[in-house]
């Protein structure tokens, strides 16, 4: 992308995140509170297409990195009364760690059989959260003291407990993590990965050691993912091994496909989309997951590479 072109790209990105704030002043609490939790997800989403939209690497497994920084986070918290930052630190170090001691064995796989292994090392992670009901209370959870839902700096109390301080807690996250993707997605590295995903045998030819360059993805993968585990739990309050089941490795991945992978935008438009579809469908019949399912394949036929990236593709070519 060349400079010239980078100037619509910020007002964009900027403009969204200005949106997202004007709406804290407009939104009716339901929908407050509903987009707060869409951020924190899209988070999640951005983690996943950074992997799959640019490496071009199927995982199955990516609710192991979510769920690490979720109990990463709010057991230190539920156990040994940690504080917000220490433990929103530990979600993200525990969701960076896992990747990397996962990527150094999944990626000597490659297609299928990479998608197979990430969900087996996923399931397994599953299997220990239940095993280890006494520490991570199972499929039941753990709800964590509003008490110690809190920031002091300064004086100054920030409680995520408040609906206000939530919603600016996620657009805070959302909008750093959003920064992130951008920075990766235009630098030189963000261009070997792509490279990587095209055509990873000519890339080793030019002289990149692409195991090295796709394991760091799988750590920046890991520790985004981790880092929307760890939001999740000190903000909302809860964490259970449903979160860390086969669907949360799923959604993610259906995200980015209907927002458009390997677009910087896409995983919060399919997150959005993806929940008030959801939302609206189920509040009118008892077989939304019918209407869904229509959408989604008029989606599919219509907009075959997600809304955004066939946007880009057809209409406007400096889309990131």
């Amino acid at each position: 992308m060349t400079d010239r072109a980078f100037a619509p790209t910020l007002a964009l990105h900027l403009g969204v995140i200005a949106v997202l704030a004007v709406l804290q002043f407009v939104l009716p609490d339901y929908h407050h509170g509903l987009l707060a939790r869409i951020m924190v997800l899209a988070i999640f989403a951005m983690g996943y297409n950074l992997l799959f939209g640019y490496v071009g690497l199927l995982s199955l497994g990516h609710a192991m990195f979510f769920s690490a920084g979720l109990y990463g986070a709010g057991l230190p918290v539920f156990h040994l009364g940690w504080g917000v930052p220490a433990a929103f630190a530990a979600g993200i170090a525990a969701g960076g760690l896992l990747a990397l001691l996962v990527g150094v064995l999944v990626l000597r796989t490659t297609g299928v059989a990479f998608m197979i292994v990430t969900m087996m090392f996923a399931q397994a992670f599953y299997l220990a959260i239940l095993y280890f009901a006494p520490w991570t209370k199972g499929s039941e959870g753990f709800v964590l003291p509003q008490a110690a839902r809190a920031i002091d700096i300064a004086g100054a109390r920030w409680d995520l407990t408040s609906p206000s301080m939530r919603y600016w807690t996620a657009l805070l996250l959302f909008s750093a993590v959003l920064a992130l993707t951008l920075y990766v997605a235009r630098s030189p590295y963000g261009r070997v990965l792509v490279a990587i995903r095209e055509n990873e045998e000519r890339t080793r030819m030019l002289g990149y050691d692409t195991f090295a360059t796709k394991l760091l993805a799988v750590v920046l993968s890991g520790a985004i993912c981790a880092a929307s585990g760890a939001a999740y739990v000190l903000i909302f309050g809860y964490a259970g091994s449903t979160l860390a089941s086969i669907q949360y490795s799923i959604l993610p991945l259906l995200w980015v496909l209907l927002g458009g992978a390997a677009t910087t935008l896409g995983p919060l438009l399919g997150t959005v989309f993806m929940y008030y579809v959801i939302d609206v469908a189920s509040g009118y019949t008892t077989a939304w997951l019918l209407i869904v399912g229509i959408v989604l394949i008029l989606l599919v036929l219509f907009f075959p590479r997600g809304v955004l990236g066939t946007i880009r593709e057809r209409w406007v070519p400096w889309l990131p």
